[in-house]
């Protein structure tokens, strides 16, 4: 993938994300992902183990398209809890630093009432630019 961070002039650098990414390549979409696991069982009810298992979820999407965590250019996350994301902030991004590492997309945290899968805490869905073979 051909991908450039986009940071306006005279803007602070963000911290945990980027502002924007340009990207050219093939597109994959990956579709909302909770923390459950292959069975479609929550092995654990804490946010930092959905997040882990949400995360692991999309690479694995990712990766069926011939994908890597650095084809990300953009994720959108879902909580129903923002005293426990805000709490877990560190777990978090030791995950993210873990399966990521040092590669920030874009993205956007939305608060939301309440996820179509119980216990659910957190959704992540996510967009990815995938280079093309030469």
């Amino acid at each position: 993938m051909t991908a450039r961070t986009l940071l306006p002039a005279g803007w602070a650098a963000p911290i945990g994300y980027a502002n924007g990414i340009e990207a050219s390549g093939r597109l994959v979409f990956i579709a909302g992902q909770v923390g459950w696991n292959t069975q479609q069982v929550f092995e654990s009810e804490e946010i930092a183990p959905q997040f882990e298992q949400a995360l692991k979820n999309i690479l694995a999407v990712l990766a069926e398209a011939g994908g890597e965590p650095q084809h990300i250019c953009r994720i959108t996350a879902f909580c129903i809890d923002k005293p426990a994301y805000l709490a877990a902030r560190r777990d978090l991004g030791n995950i993210w630093r873990r399966y990521m590492g040092q590669h920030y997309p874009a993205m956007s945290m939305i608060f939301v009432a309440a996820l179509l899968d119980v216990p659910g805490k957190i959704e992540l869905e996510a967009t990815a630019v995938i280079p093309d073979k030469a």
